[in-house]
């Protein structure tokens, strides 16, 4: 979550991941990606700063949470547990069963 200040003062969190765009007209516009618009004290350059700061954590934490080494990164297959259960066809109906 990124904080952001709306312009009356308060402050509250958005999840970066549901934002669509960033305006600056000269408010700074926050558009999610179900329509909802939030105005801000931030600017356009603080917003993407804030995202991208995200983004590294998320990351980091990633890092972190797996053991790799500084500079190596897991392949997203080898963050899902080993115990998952494989996944399996379902049989086609006979030909006789369709009609």
């Amino acid at each position: 979550m990124i904080v952001v200040t709306r312009l009356n003062g308060p402050k509250f969190a958005v999840n970066p991941d549901l934002l669509q765009r960033v305006e600056s007209t000269p408010d700074t516009i926050l558009t999610l990606i179900d329509g909802t618009k939030y105005i801000v004290a931030e600017s356009l350059e603080e917003i993407t700063e804030l995202v991208v700061e995200y983004r590294a954590r998320v990351v980091a934490a990633t890092v972190e949470l797996t053991g790799q080494a500084s500079g190596e990164m897991a392949a997203v297959t080898e963050l899902r547990s080993q115990s998952t259960p494989a996944l399996r066809a379902i049989p086609s109906p006979a030909p006789s069963e369709r009609d």
